[in-house]
C-alpha cells in the first residue's frame, strides 16, 4: 500500500520544472473511537481519511497547497496552486527541502495487519470491560465519566525532487478512563489508560486499578500550608513537564528568540542525573516512527547528556539558518509545511521504582496531577507555576491527600535541582514518556 502513496508522489515530481524544487507529501489513515455509558454505547465513529501537500520552492519562494483527496485531476490541481501561492510569498534566502543526509532508514516494527481485522464489537467489549472493572475497583466509585477505546492505521510517504522517496506505515490503540469517587460530601476525579500497537497488548486491569486509584487516594485532601518542599513528579506529570522542556530545545524556537537555552551549548544545565533523548526509533514510543516530516531517517538525538545541553532539535530550514544538519525533527502533516519538534522524548532512567525514591527522601510532596501548565510556564524567562493536586509524603510513605495548591519555580531552577529519576519509565499516548522526577525546593503554595 505504501508503494502506491510512493508512485503518486513520483508523478507529481515528475512534473517539476527547471529550477523549482517539488515536494510531495501523501497520507492515509482510518480510526475508530468507542466510548461507552453503562455498558451502552454513547459513542461510535469510524473514519478514513487520505490526502496530498505539494510544496513548491522557486526564486527563494515557497508556495505549499493540500488537497483532502487522491483523484488524479485533485493531483495535478494541488500542485498548479502551489506555484500558483509560491509567486505571492516573500522571498526567503534559507529556504530549501531536505537532502539525503546518508543515515539509513530504521526498519521498525510498528505496523500490525491485525489491527484492521478486529472487529467493532470486540472494540466496544474492551470498552466495556475497562468501564466494569474500573467500578468493581472500589466501593467508592460511583461513577464513570468516559470509558474509551481508540485506534488507528497510518501511512504516508514524501517524494522530492531533490531525491527523498521514503515511506511508512504504523498502526496503534488504546484505552482510557476517568471515574469518580465519593466519600461522604467529597469528590475526586481520576483517570487511567494503557496503550499499544494491538488489543492484546491492552492492560485493562491496569489502566482501571490507577483511574481508581487516582481518584481514590484524593478524597479527603485538605490545601498545604505555604513552604517549600521537595516535589516528586508523577511520571504522567513528567511527561508533561519534558514536553515543556522539549519544546525550548526547538530550533525554530532558538530562531525566533523564544528560548531559555538559546546560546547555550555545551553548558551544564541541569543536574548530571538528567539526560534527556529524543528517539523516534524507539519502537516502544507511542510516537516512533523511521522518517521525519521530510522523509529524513529518524535518529536518536540526545539532547541533554549528564546535564550538559548537547544540541538543539533541527528540520531543514531551521538547520539551514543555524549553520547545522537536520536533526530530522520535522514535524507536519500532509495539510501543513514542516515545523520543528522533538518527537519521542524521554529521560533516561535510573535504578530505583518511586517507592524507593520516596524511602529515600523521606518528607515532601508528591504531585499526581497539574492544571494550566502551559498557560503557567513562559519558555523565555523560564518562570514556572501551575496548579497541583498531589500527597505529602512523610517518613518516607505516602501520607495526607493535598489539593487547591500551585508549586513554582523556574525551569532553569528545576532542571538544576534534580535530585533522582526514577527506574519507572512509562511510554504514554502522547510525545513524552513518563518516569517519577524528584525535584529539590520547589515553592508550595497553599494555605
Amino acid at each position: 500500500m505504501s508503494e502506491e502513496l510512493l508512485q503518486i508522489g513520483d508523478r507529481i515530481v515528475a512534473l517539476a520544472k527547471a529550477g523549482e524544487q517539488v515536494e510531495v507529501v501523501v497520507g492515509r489513515s482510518t480510526s475508530t473511537e468507542v466510548r461507552v455509558y453503562e455498558g451502552d454505547v454513547e459513542q461510535l465513529a469510524s473514519a478514513t481519511s487520505a490526502g496530498i501537500g505539494v510544496r513548491v520552492i522557486s526564486g527563494n519562494r515557497q508556495g505549499f497547497a493540500y488537497a483532502g483527496s487522491l483523484d488524479q485531476d485533485v493531483l495535478a490541481e494541488t500542485l498548479a496552486e502551489a506555484r500558483d501561492n509560491a509567486t505571492f510569498a516573500t522571498p526567503d534566502e534559507w529556504l530549501g527541502l531536505a537532502e539525503p543526509d546518508g543515515v539509513a532508514v530504521p526498519s521498525l516494527d510498528l505496523y500490525r495487519e491485525g489491527l484492521s481485522k478486529i472487529s467493532t464489537e470486540s472494540k466496544i467489549d474492551l470498552a466495556i470491560e475497562l468501564e466494569k472493572a474500573v467500578r468493581a475497583s472500589d466501593r467508592r466509585i460511583t461513577g464513570i465519566d468516559a470509558a474509551d477505546y481508540a485506534d488507528g492505521v497510518s501511512e504516508g510517504a514524501v517524494v522530492t525532487t531533490t531525491g527523498i522517496r521514503a515511506a511508512s506505515r504504523d498502526s496503534s490503540c488504546y484505552v482510557s478512563v476517568s471515574c469518580v469517587a465519593h466519600d461522604g460530601d467529597d469528590t475526586q476525579t481520576g483517570f487511567g489508560f494503557s496503550v499499544g500497537r494491538m488489543p492484546e497488548d491492552l492492560d485493562i486491569e491496569a489502566a482501571a486499578a490507577d483511574a481508581g486509584r487516582r481518584a481514590t487516594r484524593l478524597l479527603g485532601a485538605t490545601q498545604p500550608k505555604s513552604g517549600r518542599a521537595t516535589v516528586v513528579l508523577d511520571p504522567y506529570v513528567t511527561a508533561q513537564f519534558l514536553g515543556i522542556i522539549g519544546s525550548t530545545l526547538s530550533g525554530e524556537a532558538v530562531l525566533k528568540g523564544r528560548s531559555l537555552f538559546a546560546e547555550r551549548i555545551g553548558e551544564e544545565v541541569a543536574a548530571a542525573a538528567f539526560t534527556l533523548i529524543d528517539d523516534a526509533t524507539n519502537p516502544l514510543a507511542y510516537s516512533a516512527s523511521e522518517t521525519d516530516g521530510e522523509g529524513l531517517a529518524s535518529r536518536r538525538n540526545l539532547l541533554i547528556e549528564g546535564g550538559r545541553l548537547n544540541q538543539f532539535v533541527q528540520n531543514a530550514y531551521t538547520a539551514r539558518r543555524s549553520g547545522t544538519v537536520s536533526t530530522a525533527n520535522a514535524v507536519r502533516g500532509f495539510s501543513s509545511t514542516p515545523s520543528v519538534g522533538c518527537r519521542a522524548l524521554s529521560l533516561a532512567p535510573g535504578t530505583k521504582l518511586q517507592p524507593e525514591l520516596l524511602a529515600d527522601l523521606g518528607d515532601g510532596v508528591l504531585i499526581s496531577s497539574v492544571s494550566g501548565l502551559h498557560s503557567g510556564v513562559n519558555p523565555v524567562s523560564g518562570d514556572f507555576s501551575t496548579g497541583a493536586e498531589g500527597l505529602r509524603i512523610s517518613g518516607g510513605q505516602l501520607a495526607e491527600p493535598l489539593r487547591e495548591f500551585t508549586i513554582a519555580s523556574t525551569l532553569q531552577r528545576m532542571l538544576a535541582e534534580v535530585l533522582a529519576v526514577g527506574a519507572d519509565l512509562e511510554w504514554l499516548p502522547m510525545r513524552s514518556a513518563g518516569v517519577s522526577l524528584v525535584v529539590r525546593d520547589v515553592t508550595v503554595s497553599g494555605a
